[in-house]
């Protein structure tokens, strides 16, 4: 009688507190990173302002009934008094599955969705699981439909169960407060027709227990929200992970839950747990973490992330101590054109490189010009402006050998092709007899410095 009238209180309670809604978390920015946080600090506190139940306070934050008994152990769920200071989660552990649809964790009956039109956040839901008889299935699944005040049809082992315990049930239950299956359901693709759904008015703390025949049950207001938002077709993974480790700002974190109903481990199993979970977590390496806050967090048992080892962060983020060198910029120079400079007396002309192209070289003022052919070679070619002038060396391209290009008295230009080369410029000759030696000249050469003639 006493437990039937603190349900009725709280119910009133709920009337006047609201509805509670679920938690949306920011996921973090390092990729690989899996903790969240809704605030700063491991957990929150919260003062009770009058008396009430623990199970109120876990229904006016979103919280199932074995996760505020664990984290209040000290206190009376049926009983909290005004002024006591109950505490509140606050970090969590993302389970190990893919960041999309819905994840259900029923070892810490929780439930995590993915929503598509909100990337980068995850909401994170209370739920109860199937009893140790009834065990909720495990694996990927997805919503195959969704129905809106389902009617419930018991099967008949259900039946027969319920029977046994004098509460017989009938073929058909019909939408309603007292309908089981709540308001809303997402119907699961798996065989035996699993749901998850919401609850009627008797079953509501019944969230974040196992209680259930297999289906996963929820707050009213959650299944709302999930029926409005989850599409048909939408992923399911159900898992069971009572140790979760994962990273947050290069500190790694484990989380312990108690076991399920039938499913209890020793100390040893769970440390044995734990430590393949932060090896795979360090790439395959153990460190050197904190094992006494480890087999704390394995004996507390109260879901609350737990920082065991802290790391370097990567050296790619590291600044370096000094500057690169530059690297040289190496600048390809064309050749320059041949000038001959211009002479009153018949001589040698002083030839400069310019340029890769051809261009006549006058000896005299009035003479007709001759056609050097520049090309491509590398090497000097000689030109010889008179008769028994002497050759003026003048690079012109790739050739291997110098060609002589000789032209006497009065001759018409003379065309001489340089190796690879396309065009040809013409050589005037002078037209004096005498030749004069204009001292010495120089020409540039590309590889060897200068060439000094008469």
């Amino acid at each position: 009688m006493k437990i039937r009238t603190l349900f009725a209180s709280s119910l009133l309670l709920l009337a006047v507190v609201g509805n509670a809604y679920a938690t949306t978390y920011k996921l973090p920015e390092i990729s690989g990173d899996r903790v969240v946080a809704s605030s700063t600090g491991d957990t929150v506190t919260l003062t009770v302002e009058h008396d009430q139940t623990l199970l109120d306070v876990a229904r006016r934050f979103n919280l199932g009934q074995t996760e505020i008994v664990t984290l209040n152990p000290g206190i009376d769920r049926w009983l909290v008094k005004k002024g006591t200071v109950v505490r509140l989660p606050n970090r969590r552990i993302l389970p190990d599955s893919p960041h999309e649809g819905l994840t259900l964790n029923i070892s810490e009956y929780r439930m995590y969705y993915y929503p598509a039109d909100q990337p980068g956040t995850v909401k994170s839901f209370a739920h109860g699981v199937g009893r140790q008889d009834w065990q909720t299935p495990l694996g990927r699944t997805t919503v195959i439909k969704k129905v809106k005040d389902p009617a419930w049809h018991p099967p008949e082992s259900i039946r027969r169960e319920h029977a046994a315990n004098g509460d017989p049930l009938p073929a058909i239950v019909p939408p309603g407060p007292n309908n089981p299956l709540g308001a809303y359901a997402l119907y699961l693709n798996l065989p035996g027709d699993y749901r998850i759904h919401g609850t009627d008015i008797d079953k509501i703390f019944g969230i974040g227990m196992q209680i259930t025949h297999g289906c996963v049950r929820m707050y009213p207001e959650d299944i709302e929200a999930l029926y409005r938002s989850v599409p048909v077709g939408a992923s399911v993974y159900i898992v069971k992970q009572p140790v979760k480790v994962g990273w947050l700002n290069n500190t790694l974190y484990v989380e312990a839950h108690p076991d399920l109903e039938g499913e209890e481990k020793t100390q040893d199993q769970r440390y044995a747990i734990a430590l393949e979970l932060i090896q795979k977590a360090n790439k395959g390496e153990l460190p050197e973490f904190d094992q006494v806050a480890l087999n704390k967090a394995l004996k507390d048992l109260d879901g609350t992330p737990v920082p065991l080892y802290e790391r370097l962060p990567p050296l790619e983020e590291e600044i370096p101590a000094f500057e690169p060198e530059p690297v040289p910029v190496v600048k390809v120079t064309k050749p320059t054109p041949v000038v001959v400079a211009k002479s009153k007396k018949p001589g040698v002309a002083t030839a400069v490189i310019k340029s890769s192209k051809s261009v006549p070289a006058t000896a005299d003022k009035n003479s007709k010009p001759v056609t050097v052919t520049a090309g491509t070679s590398k090497k000097s070619v000689p030109v010889t402006a008179a008769k028994n002038s002497k050759p003026v060396i003048v690079p012109a391209g790739k050739s291997k050998t110098p060609v002589p290009v000789t032209a006497s008295k009065n001759s018409k230009p003379v065309i001489v092709p340089a190796s690879k080369s396309k065009q040809a410029a013409p050589v005037t000759p002078t037209k004096s007899k005498k030749q004069e030696t204009k001292g010495k000249t120089q020409s540039e050469n590309s590889t060897n410095g200068y060439y000094r003639g008469t």
